[in-house]
């Protein structure tokens, strides 16, 4: 096998039942010490177990940590003003002196966009006109969002990084992924994808960034579900639980939880990590929470450093 260029790492957090400071801090904390790059946080709206907010819970995080970066999945540009997304992640990147990955994203559920009176199918029209109010206020330059130039303002702070934090693009289907290369950006997949689509939906994207005279994007993220443990049991227990956890999934007929999820040994799990390195070119994994009650923390905790160490050793 060639040689392959290094793995960043990171993780959604094990626990979202509980959305603490202190639990959020410490979760943040023990993924730092072991070597992760990134934490990670969602946002979805109107369930019992909602994130709304993922801006304000990851400024909890900043001032508990020092390397790791901060990122959200999908920050939804559809929901807010974009002046004030602007100015609050700004002030996010400035808190944490440049450590914001912002993923974004147009939210997918008709209901929710609706209860935002945002009407779905001019989601990706609102998407794109958001993202670039904000990219011209992150520069410096004079906007306004009727296009009153008399009226025009310059928002404050300015972002840590310039121009911008990064910017990665959640997208989870043809006219997504082709935003996503029209813009010429990074693209976030589902973590409940086989390799052999998102291998199709990399192409898409290569080709929708080609098309418009964007150059080939170096960044390949990619969310997966991830455990590992020494324990032949634990493994089974782990594998038959996901196996009836298909809400959500985008699985194709024949497919099942090997084709989405990276269970087993060490030794094993890095093995697939650098197939998914070879196939897709990826650069960074974000192992996600395991959506599957009954498992000790302690196995939790105890996967997350199994699976850096075989990385960063491998």
């Amino acid at each position: 096998m060639s040689a392959l260029p290094p793995l960043e790492l990171g993780l959604t957090p094990w626990n979202f039942a509980d959305l603490s400071a202190s639990s959020l801090c410490a979760q943040a904390r023990f993924a730092q010490d072991c070597g992760y790059g990134s934490i990670w946080l969602p946002e979805n709206h109107f369930g019992e177990n909602a994130l709304p907010d993922p801006l304000t819970l990851l400024a909890s995080v900043a001032g508990a940590t020092d390397k790791i970066k901060l990122a959200t999945t999908s920050y939804l540009l559809t929901l807010r003003n974009p002046l004030q997304a602007a100015e609050q992640v700004a002030v996010l990147d400035q808190l944490s002196a440049g450590r914001v990955i912002l993923g974004i994203g147009r939210g997918y559920a008709p209901e929710m966009l609706r209860a935002f009176h945002v009407p779905p199918k001019e989601k990706r029209r609102i998407f794109a006109w958001s993202l670039e109010v904000m990219r011209a206020a992150w520069a410096g330059e004079p906007v306004s969002l009727d296009g009153d130039t008399d009226h025009a303002v310059q928002v404050h702070p300015r972002p840590y990084q310039q121009p911008h934090p990064p910017l990665w693009v959640a997208a989870f289907g043809p006219k997504a992924l082709a935003q996503a290369g029209r813009l010429g950006l990074p693209y976030l997949c589902s973590p409940m994808e086989s390799l052999a689509t998102l291998e199709d939906n990399y192409a898409q994207h290569a080709q929708a960034c080609a098309a418009s005279g964007n150059s080939p994007v170096g960044v390949v993220p990619l969310m997966r579900t991830v455990f590992v443990s020494k324990d032949p049991s634990v493994l089974d227990k782990v594998r038959r639980g996901l196996q009836s956890r298909v809400e959500n999934s985008r699985l194709q007929e024949g497919e099942g939880v090997d084709d989405w999820a990276i269970i087993g040994e060490p030794n094993q799990v890095l093995e697939q990590i650098q197939q998914y390195q070879e196939t897709l070119g990826m650069t960074h994994m974000i192992a996600t929470r395991l959506r599957l009650a009954g498992i000790p923390e302690e196995h939790l905790r105890q996967s997350l450093t199994l699976l850096a160490d075989a990385v960063h050793a491998g």
